[in-house]
């Protein structure tokens, strides 16, 4: 099945103590059905300090459920995602305003 949201995608988060929030998703695990959004469901992760890195107290965001996500339209707006033929292109739309994602 065709994925809805994408990395690089811009989406509003719809429930959760980071509701109202947007950010773009930079990854996305399907088996699992979650993507991790950027500023958004932030962790904070105690890392051991090494010759490469300082360590210590790091935010980090973890995945959120895509059923939690909806992606951004042109209008700022959340909506819903379509698919149709365009040709031989199978394309996504925004169901508000019917463009082409």
């Amino acid at each position: 099945m065709a994925a809805k949201l994408r990395k690089g995608d811009k989406v509003v988060v719809l429930t959760g103590k980071d509701k109202g929030k947007t950010g773009e998703i930079t990854s996305v695990d399907p088996k699992a059905g979650k993507a991790v959004v950027d500023g958004v469901n932030i962790a904070v992760r105690h890392t051991k300090q090494s010759q490469t890195s300082q360590g210590g107290r790091l935010p980090k965001a973890m995945p959120i459920d895509l059923s939690n996500l909806a992606i951004v339209d042109a209008n700022g707006k959340a909506t819903r995602v379509g698919f149709r033929m365009e040709g031989e292109q199978k394309v996504r739309f925004a169901k508000t305003t019917g463009d082409v994602i």
